[in-house]
């Protein structure tokens, strides 16, 4: 294939009805050219990439979701690129397939996104009901394109045609895509980003969809121009403007799918011999255009080995040979598309030294830091001096694997010959343990019951996933330590969620920001410091215990109680700067602000105090309420067990009426022949209320009289009708069961009789003289309402009278009951008092 020219025919132009052949020269070709595939979603065209591009740009900057989160931005993304044409720009989806596409958890979606876009008006939705009645998704549409594609202008960056969204949605499903199975038998595959998951994984996804479009054939990310933040870098500034975030967030971005094998950062050397000009390459695009990226690696590596005057000699991974990661770094022979100074990734601080070997596998620039490497595993960081195990001659003779130690050659800088501190240091190689590792006098012992392994627990693993490279540099006993410690915080963690088991998700992305901060792995010297004291502890940023690092650990939002904090900050010191201003107006800036910060740390000291005492305040409240609360305990039960003994004592009465034994005083039979009892004298004198004159007494027994016999004959009747029912023989068997049985059937059947005997009271009382008189006036003091004047005798007027006057009648009806019965119970009492005093007299 490879040729200096060849020659190819094809028709041209017809002339004279002929065809006219031509001849066409094709250019050298360093090997197989490579075959583009049909339909690649990665493979697009200069125009179809700018269009998407900057629909994509347009939607994520409109000003409704501006101040919103990346998982709100890429919801809306995900949905416009699912939007059917033929279903007016909508598209069905539920919160568990939208929170796949987003990797975030349904709740996340259905709680947070989707009610967040909905509120800024960017989503409109409705949802999609079954022919049963269940609710089997949301129709949903992105109302910015919405309004584009039905606003008449097609130039518009929104409004995208029915190919260039079939074109956007490959490309995402390509990026980041969940997976599923067809009902045909057809599978789409599972996107570059769909197992990153979880915290910050919104982030990924939107910055590399929008790299992706922001790069060019050969995968190289087109850098932005002008002055950036020299301590990020140019890349970490392109990142930052492309997603509308701060350079460290797009360094962060970086760096995270740079881990994920997505991209890779490439630094060249200069006229100053650093590693200053940097770009990037998005290595999906660059392999879906055939661009060999293995090659480019090998001739990276050619480059960086002969930069004696550079520090990247250092930064080896390990010293047995493993198969090239892709990293993208072009040849010598390729033109950089923006060269940048990115002085945050050069080694511009380290000492010089002599390339003395060539590097077995390539270098990882990841940091930009002599002694750092990355070993075969890819993510976890190897020891800084495993530079230093390699044989001088370029022999791959390195130590164990396990070694930090040189056991052979010499360090950088020193001469390859024999010495004195050359064979120490063989001497001390020898008397290392199994691991290669000089060890002092006991550490063997320490060192027996170490697990290399993390713990068998599930949520153990998952909390300590992120640092089990420091959990094998740990002892047995620290070991112990380190576990009791994660112990303990996930069941704090455990009782501020609402949702259990995510305490090991939530802890390992703290562990994981902490060794963002630090700087990785490598640089912890002191693991089990850094795991107890730095890795696991909680930093709460306000008052609140559910804040971390200014985060609600039960949401995952932004700590509200932050901003506040924050606020009263700031007030506080403007006020004391304006005091200062004010009292003392002569000083210079630099006098003002020491006298500022003096004055603001002794607030923050008397605050301090205040809080302290405030503690101890809170601390003998809550004593001081423990003991009430014990004191109240201790009288309840005394009070409980002095009822309980009264009440024993009370069972063992005899009954009062009968005699019977252990009743409790009186017994069952007893007390419903008692409420029977009260029950008849109380109807008597409901009868004798308006039949009987107040003032006779016998008048009143004889009424009484009447009323007894006639519930005496009901009595008699629920008797009978008992007696008649019960089975043969029972009765016998339990007399004293039968006799409450039949009292409480004389007591139901006077209960039932008794508001017969009231209601026909009310009804001979709202006769009486006193409820005519009292109707009267009702009636015509409704009549006479202003609003009835112009017509008294109307329909509505007449009607509204004669109501008034019926409330009037019966409410007079029941005042005279209720007086007239308290009248006859007062002459009851007065006659029992007499009759016990005339008693007395007598005995």
């Amino acid at each position: 294939m490879a040729a200096s020219a060849a020659v190819l025919q094809r028709p041209g132009t017809f002339v004279g009805g002929a065809a006219r052949r031509r001849l066409r020269s094709v250019p050298a070709q360093a090997g197989p050219v490579a075959e583009l595939e049909v339909g690649n979603p990665l493979q697009l065209t200069e125009t179809m990439r700018t269009r998407l591009l900057a629909a994509v740009r347009a939607l994520v900057s409109d000003p409704a979701l501006d101040g919103a989160g990346d998982p709100a931005r890429l919801a809306a993304v995900v949905l416009m690129a699912k939007a059917k044409v033929a279903k007016d720009y909508r598209a069905t989806i539920t919160a568990r397939e939208l929170g796949r596409w987003v990797g975030l958890k349904p709740s996340r979606i259905a709680h947070h996104v989707l009610p967040e876009l909905r509120e800024r008006n960017v989503l409109g939705s409705k949802e999609k009901i079954s022919e049963a009645g269940r609710v089997e998704g949301l129709k949903c549409w992105v109302v910015p394109m919405y309004r584009a594609q039905h606003g008449g202008d097609r130039g518009h960056v929104l409004a995208l045609s029915r190919v260039e969204l079939v074109v956007l949605l490959a490309l995402i499903e390509a990026l980041f895509a969940p997976g599923w199975n067809h009902k045909d038998g057809r599978v789409t595959p599972a996107g570059m980003l769909a197992d990153r998951t979880g915290r910050g994984a919104a982030t990924d996804r939107l910055g590399l969809l929008l790299m992706v479009l922001s790069s060019n054939a050969r995968g190289w990310l087109q850098l932005c121009s002008g002055s950036v933040d020299t301590e990020r870098g140019r890349p970490a500034a392109t990142v930052a403007r492309l997603m509308g975030c701060s350079p460290a967030g797009g360094a962060k971005v970086l760096s995270r799918l740079q881990e994920w094998d997505v991209l890779s950062v490439a630094r060249r050397e200069t006229a100053s011999g650093l590693n200053a000009r940097s770009r990037v390459r998005l290595l999906p695009v660059a392999k879906a255009h055939g661009i060999a990226v293995r090659e480019a690696r090998e001739a990276a590596d050619a480059v960086f080995s002969d930069l004696a005057i550079t520090a990247s000699g250092d930064l080896e991974a390990t010293v047995e040979p493993v198969p090239p990661v892709v990293t993208g770094v072009q040849s010598t022979e390729e033109s950089l598309e923006d060269d940048s100074a990115d002085r945050a990734g050069a080694a511009h601080l380290h000492a010089s030294h002599a390339s003395v070997v060539t590097p077995v596998v390539p270098p990882q620039l990841s940091c930009g830091f002599s002694g750092e490497g990355r070993g075969a595993e890819g993510r976890r960081p190897e020891r800084a001096c495993v530079r230093e195990d390699e044989a001088v001659d370029g022999e791959s003779a390195a130590a164990a694997t396990e070694s930090p130690v040189a056991e052979g050659g010499p360090l950088r800088g020193e001469k390859p010959k024999e010495s004195s501190v050359d064979e120490r240091a063989g001497q001390r190689a020898a008397g290392a343990g199994a691991g290669g590792r000089p060890k002092a006098a006991g550490w063997e012992k320490a060192q027996q019951q170490k697990r290399v392994a993390l713990p068998a627990d599930l949520g153990l693993r998952v909390a300590m996933g992120p640092v089990s490279w420091l959990w094998e540099q740990l002892s047995g006993w620290q070991q112990d330590r380190v576990e009791e410690a994660v112990r303990a915080e996930l069941a704090s963690l455990e009782g501020l969620l609402a949702v259990p088991g995510g305490a090991p998700r939530l802890l390992a992305d703290r562990l994981t920001d902490r060794l963002e901060e630090t700087g990785g792995e490598a640089l912890i010297t002191k693991p089990f410091g850094w795991l107890i004291g730095r890795g696991l502890v909680r930093r709460p940023s306000c008052s609140d215990r559910r804040c971390d690092d200014g985060t609600r650990l039960d949401t995952g939002a932004e700590c509200e109680n932050c901003g506040n904090v924050v606020h009263i900050r700031r007030a506080r010191r403007a006020k004391t700067a304006a005091q200062i201003e004010r009292e003392l107006p002569h000083l210079g800036d630099d006098e003002r602000r020491r006298v500022l910060e003096e004055r603001l740390r002794e607030q923050a000291a008397i605050e301090a105090q205040d809080q302290v005492r405030r503690l101890e305040q809170a601390r003998a409240e809550k004593a001081r309420r423990e003991e009430a609360r014990t004191a109240d305990q201790e009288r309840a039960e005394r009070e409980r067990a002095a009822a309980a003994a009264a009440e024993a004592v009370r069972q063992a009465l005899a009954c009062e009426d009968c005699g019977q034994r252990q009743a409790g005083g009186l017994c069952e039979a007893c007390g419903y022949q008692r409420r029977t009892e009260a029950l008849i004298v109380e109807a008597g004198m409901v009868a004798a209320t308006w039949s009987a004159d107040l003032a006779d007494q016998d008048a009143i027994d004889a009424v009484a009289a009447d009323v007894r016999a006639s519930l005496a004959a009901d009595i008699e009747r629920a008797r009978r009708a008992f007696l008649d029912s019960a089975p043969p023989g029972e009765l016998a068997a339990d007399p004293i069961g039968a006799a409450a049985v039949l009292a409480f059937g004389a007591l139901r059947a006077v209960e039932a009789a008794l508001p017969e005997f009231r209601s026909s009271a009310l009804g001979r009382l709202a006769l009486t003289e006193e409820a005519d008189a009292e109707a009267r006036r009702a009636y015509k003091t409704e009549q006479g309402r202003r609003w009835f004047r112009h017509n008294p005798t109307g329909a509505d007027a007449v009607a509204a009278a004669t109501k008034a006057a019926d409330t009037a009648r019966e409410r007079t009806a029941e005042y005279l009951l209720t007086t007239w019965l308290k009248q006859l119970h007062e002459q009851a009492a007065a006659r029992q008092l007499d009759a016990n005093m005339f008693g007395a007299v007598i005995a």
